[in-house]
């Protein structure tokens, strides 16, 4: 631990300029522990490296951390100890008594659990069927009760109505419809198309009556004799028809002009009696409009404007009694507060850590001791006890005791397994001799002396039908001969043969 305050660092000159306002989370850089510089690589004059970008501690916590770190570990150390203890009592029942009884349990209740599974499947299994059974059963009252009179009802009675209502607006609207349009209004039309074919050859006719024939009568009885008349005052006449054509033609412009500059007056006129009356109803409408919305604009405005005062009247009232005080309790009271809270909370967790880790090599350093003690007392004694004296004595008691008597018992046994052979060599003989005596001796079995090796085999002879002889294997030439066939004088068995 720091015994002592640490140098202050000093303070390095900011790339900043200054009146830049700087963000307090950045000024402000985190403290290094206590823990950390109590682990931490030594410098180079044997101080704790801290880091060279960190911001000097206050002196609260500089005055609380030497009490806070004395205080935590020793409240920290029964603790840390009592931990290490049961760590070590957990991890000797678990290796000598937890884990062969869980074993133990798991071959013991391991078949009572998968009967116990068996069980609980086979009645969800039934259960499931059963379940299944009563879905099937409220699946069909569902449809019984729901579906069924439904489907009936749009069967049975909704199709049959709306069949008998559109066969009942076919006979009232269809029906009577095609009828009149059949029987009325196709006839009328046809009158009416007749009486405009009528009206049509009737003005055709009347045409023909009143312009086109008189005028043809007048080419026929008037035009063509003049004409053919005189023919030889074409020219003459040409000029005076000529003229005679241009003055009807530009009395005939004179009245389409005139009936045209009427029609257009009063069109103009209609046009312009429209386009005054429009202009009135939208001057009107606009200064009807432009009055109401200057209205609504000036009602607006004094509203807002009320709004606006109320609102900034009552912001400031609010900021007044709420704001500025929670502000000034905020910054005066709460932050430092705070901070001191903060510090005092992190110097007690960086002191439970630095306590909890310094508790771990005390009590490692204790139980080192207490196993070395309990060695001392006990293992060391007991070693010795068995290397100086058991071993000793139990090699005696092996030489002295143990091997005669294994000796004795091994010599025993082979006399009750050669007395136990001699008496079944003997029941076998006895045996033996009965059989003898009843049923005769059995033959000797005969050797059979073979000539050759069974390597080089006689040939086979084998005669044709015809009589000549097939040949075989020829066992001058060394060629191989197999084995003879089973016959019914035969045997193969060793005791029956002759």
């Amino acid at each position: 631990m720091d015994l002592e305050k640490s140098p202050q660092p000093e303070p390095r000159e900011s790339s900043v300029p200054r009146g830049t306002p700087v963000p307090r989370a950045a000024s402000v850089q985190p403290v290094a522990s206590a823990a950390s510089g109590a682990h931490g690589v030594p410098g180079a004059h044997g101080v704790p490296a801290r880091r060279q970008d960190a911001a000097p501690e206050g002196c609260l916590a500089v005055a609380i951390r030497i009490p806070v770190r004395i205080v935590v570990l020793v409240l920290v150390l029964p603790v840390r100890m009592v931990w290490d203890a049961f760590v070590v009592g957990g991890r000797f029942l678990k290796d000598t008594l937890f884990r062969p009884l869980g074993r133990a349990f798991m071959w013991v209740f391991a078949p009572v659990g998968r009967a116990f599974v068996w069980l609980i499947e086979g009645i969800a299994t039934v259960v499931a069927w059963v379940l299944t059974g009563f879905g099937y059963a409220l699946a069909w009252l569902g449809k019984l009760l729901f579906v069924w009179p439904w489907v009936g009802l749009w069967r049975y009675v909704a199709v049959p109505l709306g069949r008998a209502l559109a066969w009942l607006g076919n006979v009232l609207l269809v029906v009577p419809a095609v009828w009149l349009y059949g029987r009325v209004l196709t006839p009328v039309g046809h009158g009416v198309v007749w009486a405009l074919r009528g009206i049509g050859a009737g003005c055709a006719w009347l045409w023909r009556v009143s312009v086109v024939a008189p005028a043809g009568w007048l080419y026929r009885a008037l035009l063509a004799p003049t004409g053919r008349g005189f023919a030889w005052a074409a020219l003459g006449l040409w000029g005076a028809i000529t003229w005679v054509g241009r003055s009807v033609w530009a009395g005939v412009t004179w009245a389409s002009r005139g009936l045209w500059a009427g029609v257009v007056w009063v069109a103009r006129g209609v046009w312009s009696g429209v386009v005054w009356v429009s202009r009135g109803l939208w001057a009107g409408m606009t200064w009807i409009g432009g009055g109401l919305w200057a209205a609504v604009t000036w009602t607006g405005r004094g509203i807002w404007a009320g709004v606006t005062w109320i609102a900034m009247v009552v912001g400031t009232l609010l900021r007044w009694i709420f704001v500025v005080p929670a502000v000034a309790l905020w910054r005066w009271v709460l932050a430092p507060v705070g901070r001191g809270i903060a510090v005092v909370a992190r110097e007690i967790g960086e002191a439970l850590g630095h306590a909890w880790r310094v508790a771990g090599y005390i009590s490692l350093a204790v139980g080192r001791f207490l196993g070395r003690l309990f060695r001392w007392i006990f293992v060391e004694p007991v070693r010795w006890a068995y290397r100086s004296v058991l071993t000793p004595v139990g090699h005696l008691v092996r030489d002295a005791v143990w091997r005669p008597a294994a000796e004795a018992a091994r010599s025993v046994g082979r006399t009750t397994r050669q007395a136990l052979a001699s008496a079944r060599e003997t029941a076998r003989q006895t045996r033996a001799d009965i059989r003898r005596m009843l049923f005769g001796a059995p033959r000797e079995p005969e050797p059979v002396a073979l000539s050759k090796p069974r390597s080089e085999p006689e040939p086979v002879r084998l005669v044709k039908p015809g009589g000549g002889q097939q040949s075989g294997p020829d066992r001058s030439r060394g060629e191989p001969v197999g084995a003879e066939a089973r016959t019914l004088g035969s045997s193969t068995t060793a005791l029956t043969k002759d």
